[in-house]
């Protein structure tokens, strides 16, 4: 799968629909806009002012999804505030535009960095690669994951697992924090003011970036934090794979699980779980093997939630030994090399 498909394959409805707005231009999306409600016209305003450039490829990608031809359009299409103006005084004329812009703009000010979005992620992680982790990490943090990780893929030494767990461990950051770092990074990043504490980063943005990072990256991670932070390790390896996650399993990387879990211990974990994790694991047995489990499933009586999760969590324990023992291979964002 190329790139393109897996940065499309993450981006969400509204991503897209920003980045056809873009692709199309200002006069042919202003057709669209009368027919969108004032709440769509302003969410979508809000996520066209966001989008940075978009790459030929990512953007045909996106147009193919939806059925539509854009070959005429070549290079990079660029987004932004200036996107967003054209395209609504298009729709709607000047004035009318204008105070549309103007009741979303508070939220596109509070957006920190918001400059880098077209700087590009190699050249950003060389002129980042001298500056401190905590810097690097809070940058990072207002990146979307894709860039983010190709960011922490180019940084050179040992610098990614320090600024990754930084990442991790990254809550609310005080506006004049912002501000300061905005100060130092003012050659290459515009200043945004924001008026609130700015919450980014924590532990699910790091699992979002590591789905994106190359496989060694991945690992050089890992490896440092079971060292420097393992309790930090243990809620990211609980993140990156849940017990839903287990219909993604192949039918062997199941089976081969299924060998290393007691049955007592597989009937309390689908205790409580969705039909497809259930599906998934009866059609990983044989049919003695299935009604044995429902069986022992039914005569076990009411069991607390707590006691469920947690043998959900000893399940999802022996998933991640046997990755790390190389006998399955679980997918991950960042395309992989197959051999």
């Amino acid at each position: 799968m190329s790139m393109a498909k897996q940065f499309n394959r993450k981006l969400t409805p509204k991503q897209k629909a920003a980045i056809i707005m873009v692709a199309i231009g200002p006069d042919a999306g202003s057709k669209i806009m009368p027919f969108l409600t004032p709440t769509e016209i302003e969410e979508l305003t809000v996520e066209v002012a966001r989008t940075g450039s978009v790459q030929n490829e990512v953007r045909l990608a996106v147009l193919r999804e939806f059925h539509e031809l854009c070959a005429e359009h070549q290079g990079i299409a660029e987004g932004g505030l200036g996107s967003a103006q054209k395209l609504l005084q298009a729709a709607f004329g000047d004035n009318e535009g204008e105070e549309i812009l103007n009741r979303v703009s508070h939220v596109i000010q509070m957006l920190p960095f918001d400059a880098i979005k077209n700087v590009d992620p190699t050249q950003l992680a060389s002129f980042l690669q001298d500056e401190h982790p905590q810097t690097i990490a809070l940058v990072l943090a207002y990146l979307d994951p894709p860039s983010a990780a190709a960011v922490i893929n180019a940084l050179q030494g040992d610098l990614a697992p320090e600024v990754a767990e930084r990442l991790a461990m990254m809550g609310s950051t005080p506006p004049e924090v912002i501000r300061r770092v905005e100060e130092v990074l003012e050659k290459k990043l515009s200043s945004v003011t924001t008026h609130d504490f700015s919450a980014a980063g924590g532990i699910k943005a790091l699992v979002d970036v590591l789905g994106w990072v190359d496989r060694n990256t991945e690992r050089q991670i890992m490896e440092t934090l079971a060292e420097t932070n393992p309790e930090l390790l243990e809620e990211v390896r609980k993140m990156m794979f849940t017990f839903d996650d287990l219909v993604q399993l192949d039918d062997r990387a199941m089976q081969q699980v299924l060998k290393e879990v007691d049955l007592k211990e597989l009937a309390l974990a689908l205790k409580a779980c969705s039909e497809a994790v259930r599906d998934k694991v009866f059609k990983s047995m044989s049919e003695r093997a299935v009604n044995m489990l429902k069986e022992e499933i039914e005569y076990m009586g009411r069991v607390r939630m707590r006691v469920v999760e947690e043998a959900q969590q000893r399940v999802v324990s022996v998933v991640r030994r046997l990755e790390d023992a190389g006998e399955i291979v679980l997918a991950h964002g960042a395309e992989e090399e197959m051999v």
